[in-house]
């Protein structure tokens, strides 16, 4: 189990998700900020941004390529494949 603590202003958010089984991280700060700021730009409020980005960036270390010896990067591009049917209802972890 892996556990993230957000703060933004008076919010807190604590995340958490199963440890997945890799090395290829590199990115994971980039990738959760980012997807948060889509989702706001998308008009989300902020705790289903947090929700529906913290799913995106689990999706994304699922489908890590591979690529490289050390830490390499995070499947963006498979886990925005299956991100279209995630919606804000869905708990992914956010207390």
């Amino acid at each position: 189990m892996v556990v993230d603590d957000l703060r933004a202003g008076e919010h807190r958010f604590t995340l958490t998700a199963p440890r997945q089984p890799t090395r290829h991280t590199h990115g994971t700060g980039c990738t959760l900020s980012a997807a948060i700021t889509a989702q706001l730009a998308r008009g989300q409020p902020l705790p289903d941004a947090v929700r529906l980005a913290h799913a995106y960036l689990q999706a994304a270390l699922r489908h890590a390529p591979g690529l490289g010896a050390g830490h390499g990067p995070l499947g963006h591009a498979r886990a925005a494949q299956g991100h279209a049917h995630l919606s804000a209802s869905a708990g992914h972890g956010l207390t």
